[in-house]
């Protein structure tokens, strides 16, 4: 199957704030577009007959929300399907792999117990059944046996960053599987000049989910992000030519709620640290964007899995 891939799209901000002016129809508008893309995802998967959906995208793309809407649209479809997060397979921390300097290396595939998970989803293909571990991502450890899938004949919708990598894909039989690549293509300029290029967007999005649900500083998120990116370079980008669907995951809306929920996080900054003026240069940068509070979020929206 070829995969089409639309081309980034670079929209002025002035013209972003412009459509905002009716809230609600903007923000109806482009979940709307989302919500197509998605309908369209899950007939490609059902037309396909496979059992296992890999989806894959850079962290922050929002693959957890985007599984289960596709999972939810295949059932409506009348096919059983459920989500299962590869994060659950992460080893624990005294066994992760190591960078030069001896941090722990949390984007290399060799994070995931990858024997287990093939196992697992082998069982799933077999029986239709299957029971797994959870990853407490507080006091990261694994818990086992935490997990019991039963989907009889359905299809399991597997996300994770690692999801497209052949070392996990390598064991698995490709006749029963479909891969999608989920990733955000739309950046942002002011006075002609690009100033929100994709990486910022899914960083503000990281550093929000993770002071949210994970308890972790906005200066934690963006120490690390360096590294994700690197990760994302070595381990994730290099498999999106070999999708067979490629999902785009933006919102021309977001910058504005983004906007909203960003000044609220650099209270807790240290004045001068790296982490505190990488964060003084998002936020002059969003200065030219109007808000539009998280109160008008739509309750199904994807954007959820971030802001609230």
């Amino acid at each position: 199957m070829s995969a089409i891939w639309i081309p980034k799209r670079l929209v002025e901000i002035k013209l972003v704030n412009a459509a905002a002016v009716d809230k609600v129809s903007f923000i109806r508008h482009c979940e709307f577009e989302y919500e197509s893309r998605i309908y369209a995802a899950a007939k490609e998967i059902m037309a396909s007959g496979k059992r296992i959906v890999m989806l894959t995208g850079p962290s922050a793309s929002g693959k957890t929300t985007t599984s289960n809407k596709i999972a939810e649209k295949i059932r409506t479809m009348g096919k059983k399907a459920q989500v299962l997060s590869m994060d659950n397979f992460f080893k624990n921390p005294e066994v992760y792999p190591r960078l030069a300097d001896g941090t722990k290396d949390y984007e290399n595939v060799q994070a995931v117990d990858i024997e287990l998970m093939e196992k697992c989803l082998n069982e799933i293909l077999e029986t239709g059944k299957s029971v797994m571990p959870a990853f407490d991502f507080k006091t990261e450890r694994r818990v086992e046996n935490a997990i019991t899938m039963d989907i009889g004949d359905g299809i399991i919708i597997v996300e994770g960053i690692h999801a497209l990598n052949p070392a996990v894909l390598g064991n698995l039989s490709r006749e029963q599987v479909f891969t999608i690549y989920a990733g955000l293509r739309e950046e942002y300029s002011h006075q002609g000049q690009r100033v929100l290029p994709t990486r910022d967007i899914r960083m503000v999005r990281r550093m929000i989910r993770d002071f949210k649900h994970r308890g972790h500083s906005p200066e934690k998120t963006i120490a690390m992000w360096q590294s994700v990116c690197d990760g994302e370079d070595k381990y994730i980008k290099p498999f999106k030519p070999n999708a067979d669907l490629l999902l785009d995951t933006s919102f021309s809306y977001e910058i504005l709620v983004m906007n909203s929920a960003l000044k609220n996080l650099s209270a807790g900054l240290k004045d001068g640290s790296p982490e505190s003026e990488r964060l003084e240069k998002l936020i002059r940068v969003f200065n030219n964007c109007d808000f539009i509070p998280e109160g008008y979020l739509l309750s199904n929206s994807m954007l959820k899995e971030f802001y609230c």
